[in-house]
C-alpha cells in the first residue's frame, strides 16, 4: 500500500486528545475506577463503562468497535437508535445521559466516546441528528456496488442489500455479508466530527439472532433482518478500517472480517463483544 495512512483513516487528522483516549480504552477493569476519579471535570460523566462491539480477533487494537442497534422502518429505511437523554447527578455534578436497555444490555451514548469522539457534536446526548445511516459520496465508497448505485447522502435501505446472500467481490468468500460504508448524526458537522459506520447484512446475523442466549438475545434487539451496524473507528489509533476490503487481511485469516490497514487489528464483525472500557467525561 504506497500510503500508509489513507486520507479517510482519520489518522491525518490527529488531533490533541486522542492519544490520551486510545490509552483509556486499554484500561481493564480493575483500574477503571482509579482512572475515572482522575479523569472526572465538570463536565462530569465517563468512567467504567459496559458496551457491546464486534469481536477483537487480533492486533493491537484495546478492543472491539462498538455496535449500533438498528431499525428499518416499513419502507426499508435504515437507522441507528439514539437513547433519549435526561439529567444525571453524581457528585454534586450534575450532566446529561441518554442510555436505554437493549437486548439484556445497556446500551449508552458513551459507547462511541473514544478517540475525541466525545467533542463531536452528533454524539451529544441531545443533539438533534438525523439518525438515518446516509451513504457515502460514490468516489469514498470501498465497494463497486455502492459506489454504482448511491449518492452521498442517499438513505440506506434494506432493498440496497437483496442480494445479501450471494454478493461477493475478490476478498473472502461470497455470501458472508454485503457491507455499506456509511455517516450517522453527522448532518452540518465539521469533518473531523463525521462518525464513520460500515452496515452489513448477513445471513450469519439472522441465523444468531435466532439463538436461545446472550448473543441471540442481543442479535434479535440489535439488529433486524440481518442488518447490523458498527461505529469504524478503530479502537487502537483511529483510523477507520475496511470489510472485505484489503487483500492484505487474508494475512491474518480475516478475509471475511474487518480489517485495519494501518496496524493490522482485525475484527469479527458477526460475533459480539460483551465487554467494559472507560468512557471520557464529557467535556463542559
Amino acid at each position: 500500500m504506497s500510503d500508509k495512512y489513507p486520507s479517510d483513516s482519520g489518522r491525518r487528522r490527529f488531533v490533541k486528545g486522542v492519544v490520551g483516549s486510545a490509552a483509556l480504552s486499554g484500561v481493564g477493569v480493575g483500574g477503571a475506577a482509579t482512572v475515572n476519579l482522575a479523569t472526572q471535570p465538570a463536565g462530569g460523566g465517563g468512567g467504567p463503562t459496559e458496551f457491546v462491539g464486534i469481536q477483537l480477533q487480533g492486533g493491537p487494537a484495546p478492543r472491539g468497535m462498538p455496535y449500533i442497534p438498528i431499525e428499518i422502518e416499513d419502507n426499508g429505511d435504515i437507522r441507528g437508535v439514539w437513547p433519549e437523554a435526561e439529567e444525571v447527578t453524581e457528585d454534586g455534578v450534575t450532566f446529561l445521559q441518554a442510555e436505554q436497555e437493549v437486548g439484556g444490555r445497556t446500551y449508552s451514548t458513551e459507547w462511541f466516546q473514544y478517540c475525541g469522539r466525545q467533542q463531536s457534536e452528533g454524539i451529544q446526548p441531545d443533539a438533534d441528528k438525523d439518525n438515518y445511516f446516509r451513504s457515502v459520496a460514490p468516489d469514498d465508497a470501498r465497494h463497486d456496488w455502492q459506489a454504482e448505485q448511491l449518492d452521498g447522502g442517499d438513505t440506506l435501505n434494506v432493498e440496497h442489500f437483496s442480494d445479501y446472500e450471494t454478493w461477493g467481490n475478490e476478498f473472502g468468500r461470497d455470501g458472508v455479508g454485503k457491507p455499506a460504508k456509511a455517516t450517522w448524526r453527522s448532518d452540518d458537522v465539521p469533518e473531523d466530527e463525521i462518525v464513520p459506520v460500515t452496515v452489513i447484512r448477513s445471513t450469519l446475523i439472522e441465523e444468531k439472532a435466532q439463538r436461545d442466549d446472550e448473543v441471540g438475545q442481543w442479535y434479535s434487539a440489535a439488529s433486524s433482518r440481518g442488518v447490523i451496524a458498527y461505529m469504524n473507528v478503530c479502537t487502537h489509533f483511529c483510523c477507520v478500517p475496511g470489510y472485505k476490503f484489503s487483500e492484505s487481511a487474508a494475512q491474518f485469516d480475516i478475509a471475511d472480517g474487518v480489517y485495519c490497514q494501518c496496524h493490522q487489528s482485525q475484527y469479527d464483525p458477526f460475533t459480539p463483544e460483551f465487554d467494559t472500557f472507560v468512557s471520557l467525561p464529557r467535556p463542559d
